[in-house]
């Protein structure tokens, strides 16, 4: 019967834990705003630059390690 009371316990205890988190969450959505459309294009060129930038050094990585050997020897 304490097991029962014990798991009971547990259960009450993960719930009181989590409610003020989720509150927190709630919060921090209730003071987010949807960007604006200049925001949004300003964030995505932002992004598609950096993902370039990482493709571009990535493939010259890959050309200096596994073409260039090559056209030495």
């Amino acid at each position: 019967m304490s097991e029962t009371g014990n798991k009971t316990d547990k259960i009450k205890e993960s719930i009181n834990n989590i409610v003020p988190t989720l509150r927190s969450y709630f919060r921090i959505l209730k003071l987010a705003k949807k960007p604006s459309r200049q925001e949004f294009l300003t964030i995505a060129k932002v992004a598609a630059a950096g993902i370039l930038a990482i493709g571009i050094v990535g493939f010259l990585f890959y050309v200096l390690m596994d073409v260039f050997p090559q056209m030495i020897i």
